[in-house]
């Protein structure tokens, strides 16, 4: 096996985690935990494995003075606003809702870089922009004639994930400076370290009120897959594709979440999928695709 096949196999190993991550979430905290308790538990047990991590590995410790405030601002939208209102919102709304609204999230980074880093925003990025968007809108806003009991407000639960999307982008905007002084890891450990304060005082009181004996063997395993799986094992395993395929390869995974994150929610949690979930899917896909179309080099024959 070459070393190129393996890195596909382990992005998408990844990608397949992160599908199953969202029927995981969703049956922990509709029968075990609360959303916030388990944000707790999974950023800080993160947390702890990342600065483990860190013994192996022979690299600076601390930060500059000058990047704290970028890294509390990270932290804020890349853990806090963005791990809180996804756990909540997916706990009101469907697992397949949830992973297709995520798809967005790359049109929303493309938007935000042109805001905030007056990168050029051209016709193929607005008309992206809009197809994503209005398949969110759809998706949002359209009747569910078969609500799964667990879906308590679906309307609610799509908005929060959406916007938990939109912050997870800011992040994503805001973080580049950072990674490109730092190592990845470095960058994470200090932003899951800064972001468990910030959880804390809302998942806290949630975990004390946990019933953690009720917790069977499949809701451990469950919390196990969140926990390491979800957010340790599967960033190392992308991480080891980024270093052998690049960014681009390794983002357009991104697509396989929702077929992962589908079938799962199909078979486990009687989910419903139906045409407007089919059309919505293509809209943000194609949308996404049409913000990262570029325009071939014009061609100018030697006279």
């Amino acid at each position: 096996m070459t070393i190129r096949t393996k890195a596909h196999l382990s992005v998408l190993g990844a990608n397949i985690i992160f599908g199953v991550n969202y029927s995981m979430v969703k049956f922990l905290t509709s029968n075990y935990i609360h959303p916030w308790a388990m944000n707790l538990v999974r950023i800080s047990v993160s947390s702890v494995l990342l600065w483990l991590l860190f013994f192996f590995q022979k690299e600076k410790s601390g930060i500059s003075k000058k990047d704290v405030g970028r890294f509390i601002l990270c932290a804020v939208t890349g853990v806090a606003i963005n791990q809180l209102l996804f756990t909540k919102g997916l706990s009101l709304t469907t697992s397949i809702h949830a992973s297709l609204l995520a798809l967005g999230t790359p049109v929303f980074i493309t938007a935000i870089a042109a805001w905030l880093l007056s990168e050029t925003f051209t016709w193929n990025k607005a008309l992206g922009l809009v197809l994503a968007t209005s398949g969110a809108v759809l998706l949002i806003f359209t009747k569910v004639t078969h609500t799964p009991a667990n879906a308590k407000d679906m309307l609610l639960g799509d908005i929060m994930v959406l916007v938990n999307a939109i912050s997870y982008a800011f992040y994503f905007v805001w973080v580049k400076p950072l990674m490109n002084k730092y190592s990845s890891v470095h960058v994470l450990r200090w932003t899951f370290t800064i972001g468990t304060f910030f959880i804390l005082p809302f998942g806290l009181r949630p975990a004390l009120d946990t019933n953690w004996h009720a917790f069977t063997a499949q809701a451990w395993m469950a919390l196990a897959m969140v926990v390491v799986g979800a957010t340790f094992f599967s960033y190392m395993l992308n991480m080891y594709s980024l270093k052998i395929l690049g960014p681009g390869i390794t983002g357009t995974y991104i697509y396989t979440q929702p077929i992962f994150a589908s079938v799962i929610g199909i078979i486990f949690l009687q989910e419903p999928f139906g045409l407007v979930q089919v059309i919505s899917a293509l809209m943000i896909g194609i949308g996404v695709y049409v913000v990262n179309m570029r325009r071939k080099p014009r061609v100018v024959a030697a006279e």
